[in-house]
Parts: structure tokens; sequence; C-alpha cells
């Protein structure tokens, strides 16, 4: 996305950006680079970022906030950044204690490089006596990031609405798959959405306008609206009939459990997330943001929504809000997976008549929409029982219908290592007593490079006792599960490369084309 401030920031400016494999952090950075800057990220798994289109063009620093040794590395030469972190996926006791650790280690660093600008994106002070553990940590975020001798902008936003953004899933899913909405009474509280692409400009104008330094800016769209006129306005655009029924009975941790029903937010996002809905979120001095950024001129939720559609229809989203580290339930860090003990291993085969890229193609698509190929509702029903549990279930769908790169989530897996026409491996993120692996792995089968064997690899790193009995139940399930899929991958991969060679009957010969 374009992102319009009519500057021309000065090419000797160096910034890092925290959280650049985040919903908003991959967004940020391709603006900047756009608007001449020298980017650094600063991430927890460089891989991720080098899979994004512009991970080639930007300095990268692996390491973790949570470890201050880690980040000194990454403010080297840095003359401003942007501070994207925050823990809300670690779970619900200890996001608030991770994320001030986090700001502490990074302010720390920042000062000791002297490093002149701090820009943070936290949440709106919530108002009423119910306060939202969530709206409280990003505040608190923000006072750490402040108690210290470089200058913060600090933007507070309420709900951030864009493609693929939590706020707007949120909307879009309840809204696509409940005609008739029993809804609790966070549903009329006041909020005052704001659009992505404002997010951005108001982002990267912070940089060119010095007085912005030191100030506390609440950032909002055009209009100030409840979640139920939200739905409503959503519902208008697509073309739907909603009626909201409210029920005053239902619990934030109730509600956590609706919402994780019928939407990709696993209940341990959705209980913090639903307990700031709670809270009243508006702007309460517009003035100030008009003042200090005159060229951003905030948009109306309903011009949002069908921004955020065009981007969905077109299946290209370039970030979504479980991309980041901090939205997966157990550690991502890389994984080897060449022990023997304690590892258990289910190896399958078979040989398929197409291209090993043909065929690897064909891998980075189950999922979704496609499907597992046998067994969707075997598949379905462990997502469910997932869901019960606690786990992220079976709705986190996929970024893209047909690319994916690492650190993507696919269902209730997410990519962990993804070697273009060689090998793909999905780490599981369902509730398990160990932790579980499917891998692909993609070889010519002959000379010529027409067939091509698949090795279909499970693995299981079993946690006590509890984990090897686990094993042993489903490996009878797993025998008729993963052998089915591999047959149907067989079949689905040659069926798919005889369709891409038989000529399409509409296109004139390739003479006539030429002329």
């Amino acid at each position: 996305m374009k992102v319009q401030l009519h500057m021309a920031p000065p090419s000797s400016t160096s910034v890092l950006v925290t959280g650049a494999t985040g919903y908003v952090g991959g967004r940020l950075v391709p603006c900047l680079l756009r608007e001449g800057y020298s980017v650094s990220c600063f991430v927890r798994d460089a891989d991720r970022l080098r899979a994004q289109p512009w991970g080639d063009k930007v300095d990268v620093i692996e390491g973790d906030a949570l470890q201050a040794d880690t980040v000194p590395p990454a403010m080297q030469g840095i003359d401003a950044v942007y501070y994207l972190i925050h823990s809300l996926g670690a779970g619900e006791e200890s996001f608030a204690e991770r994320d001030r650790q986090a700001a502490k280690n990074v302010r720390t660093a920042a000062e000791d490089a002297n490093v002149s600008r701090l820009i943070y994106l936290g949440g709106m002070r919530p108002k009423g006596a119910r306060q939202s553990k969530h709206l409280q940590s990003r505040i608190e975020t923000g006072d750490v990031l402040r108690d210290g001798s470089i200058p913060v902008t600090e933007f507070r936003a309420a709900q951030i609405v864009g493609s693929g953004s939590l706020s707007f899933e949120l909307v879009r899913y309840l809204t696509e798959r409940v005609p008739l909405m029993i809804c609790p009474r966070w549903v009329q509280t006041p909020t005052q959405p704001i659009a992505v692409r404002n997010v951005l400009q108001y982002l990267i104008a912070a940089l060119e306008r010095p007085d912005s330094a030191g100030e506390i800016v609440e950032i909002g769209g055009s209009d100030v609206l409840t979640y139920a006129e939200m739905f409503q306005i959503y519902a208008a655009v697509r073309g739907l009939r909603r009626r909201v029924v409210n029920v005053p009975f239902l619990t934030p941790r109730l509600s956590s459990h609706w919402v994780g029903l019928v939407t990709p937010v696993p209940n341990s996002i959705a209980r913090p997330l639903i307990e700031g809905l709670d809270n009243e979120v508006v702007v309460d001095d517009p003035q100030k943001a008009r003042r200090l950024f005159p060229d951003v001129e905030p948009i109306a939720f309903e011009a949002a929504v069908r921004l955020a559609l065009r981007r969905v229809e077109s299946d290209e989203l370039p970030t979504v809000w479980n991309s980041a580290v901090s939205s997966a339930p157990q550690p991502s860090d890389q994984t080897t997976l060449d022990m023997t003990e304690g590892l258990y291993r289910e190896v399958r085969s078979v040989t398929v008549d197409a291209s090993p890229h043909a065929t690897f193609d064909a891998l980075c698509r189950l999922g979704g929409d496609t499907g597992w190929l046998y067994g969707d509702a075997l598949w379905r029903l462990r997502g469910w029982i997932d869901q019960l549990v606690g786990g992220v279930g079976f709705r986190q769908g996929r970024r893209h219908h047909a690319h994916l790169r690492v650190g993507d989530a696919v269902d209730f897996w997410r990519v962990e290592a993804l070697n273009e026409d060689r090998l793909l491996r999905l780490r599981a993120e369902m509730q398990l007593p160990g932790r579980a692996w499917l891998q692909f792995d993609v070889t010519a089968a002959d000379d010529d490079s027409s067939r091509t064997q698949i090795n279909q690899t499970v693995f299981f790193e079993p946690k006590g006792l509890l984990g090897t009995l686990y094993w042993n139940l489903v490996r009878p399930l797993h025998g008729l599960l993963f052998a089915g899929q591999l047959r149907a991958l067989q079949s689905w991969i040659e069926e798919r490369d005889l369709e891409a060679d038989r000529p399409d009957p509409s296109e004139p010969p390739i003479a006539e084309m030429q002329q």
C-alpha cells in the first residue's frame, strides 16, 4: 500500500522496526522503504522476515526483546526505533509482565546507543470501572518506554481495521457466519476504529514531525461506533441481513468461548481482547492529531471495510493478525529434527507423475479451502476437540490460497521450514502432550525430472508418560489418515498436472497468436 505524505526524508535516516513480523510491522516496513528510509528489523525468527517480498532490502538482526543481551546489536547506527512488540499471545497470566520487560530492555539498549526517537503504537486508556488487563498493559508499556531519556511519540489506537487484522476478522467472521447474533453487552460499547492505512500514515509522519516527540496522541477513524453498528455496516456492505440480540449474562469467559467457536481467534487471545471491548475507547482530543499531523485524513469505518474486503478478495494479504511470533501458542525456535532418542517418526513415500515444481506447488496449497484431501471430517473433529481444551482449533485458515511463507498459519499448523521445490515442514499448534511436525520432502525420481518422489514424515516428541500413551493411542488413526492423504495427494497432483498440460480450447493456435 502506498502511503503519500508529501515529504522527502533524508536518505541518511536509519530506522529500526521491532515486531516486523507482526501485522502492523510487516506493513510498515515496505512503506518506510518506499519513502526512502534505511530500514533494519529486529525479529526473533529471521527466516520469517526473509520470506517477505522486501526481506532482502532490509538489515535483519535476530534476537529476543525479552533477552536483554540480544537487543544492543540491533541499535547500532539507528536514529529512530519503532516499538511494535506485544505479548498477548503468550497467555492471559504472563503477557503484561513480558510486555514490561521487553519495553525496558529495548529502552535501555536504545539509550546506550544514543537513539534519537522512539515511536510506539499502543492502545487507548480504558474508561469505566472494569479495566481491561490487555489495554492496561499497552498503557504500561508506553510508561516504561517514557521512563528514560529518549523522547517517545506514543500513538494510542482502538481497533485497527484492515485486511487480516484481528478486529476486522472478528467482525467479518461473526457477521458472515451468524445470521442471528446473540451478543453480550460489549457490543454496545462506543469505540473509534481506525483504518490500518491511517495508522501507517501516522507512524511514518511522526518521523518528519519533531514537534510530535514526547507526545501522546490518540488516533481514530472518522466514526464513533458500537460493535453492533459495525456488524450492521459490514452486513450492509456485503449485502447480508443480520439481527443483533443482546444477552446481558454472557461474561468475557463465556464470550471468548463463543467467539472461539465461530472465528479463528483462540480462547487464550479472545478473552483478554474481549475484556478490552467492554471498555469505551474513543479519542478525547481529536484536534491534537489534526494539529500535529495535518496531512493525515482519517477515513470512515465503511470505507475501511470496503478497502479490507477488496484486499481479501484479491487473495493477497501482506500480513495477518497471527503472522507474529507472539501469536503462536508454543515457542517457535527453529527445531532440529535429526535426533533419534525420544522422537517418534512415521515415514511414508509415494511417486507421482509430475515435476518437483508442480508437486511442491500442490503441497503448498494444502489446508484452508483446499482441505487436506483425505479424512477432512477427522481433521475438523480434531480441531473442534482442540478448541474445547483451549487450543487454536481448525479456524486459523491461510493467508493466501496458494503461496506460503515461513511463519504462516495453516489451519492448526505453522510453517516452520520451507525450501522451494524441496521441503515443507509444518509444526502443530494444537494442544498436545508433546510437540509434533508434518514434513514433506520432494525429490526428482528420474533424470528428466518428470516424476517426483514425496516423502511424508510425521514427527512426535512426547512429553512424559502422557505423551507416550497419546502417541500409541493415535498411531492406528495415523496409519489410516496419513496414508490416505498420501494416496489422495498422488491422484490430485497428477490430475492437476494433466490439466496444466491440456490445451485451452478457448485460446487460438500459436500461429494465430503470433500474428
